[in-house]
């Protein structure tokens, strides 16, 4: 298993060559997760303890959390192919 601080380090790197891209990769993968397990939640899965508003945010941050490997990893992936599509985010 690959170590967190390998993860950041890789985070840093597509961030000094993609800039801008790298972050809105990751921010959309994240809002997507959060948006994503709040549904999920609002359309019936309900974890122990989990009831009202709160419950929903805080269950929905807990996946987010729990899931910030698979999404550091996800963005490494996709930022460059994000990149490839957007004709003004050539690497520096």
């Amino acid at each position: 298993m690959t170590s967190p601080n390998r993860y950041a380090q890789r985070i840093k790197s597509l961030v000094a060559e993609y800039g801008p891209v790298a972050i809105g990769v990751y921010l959309v993968l994240w809002a997507g997760v959060l948006v994503g397990f709040g549904g999920a939640l609002l359309l019936g899965f309900e974890p122990e303890g989990a009831s009202g508003t709160g419950g929903i945010l805080f269950a929905s941050w807990i996946a987010v959390k729990l899931t910030q490997p698979a999404r550091l990893a996800l963005t490494a992936v996709l930022t460059p192919v994000v990149a490839r599509w957007l004709p003004s985010s050539r690497p520096r």
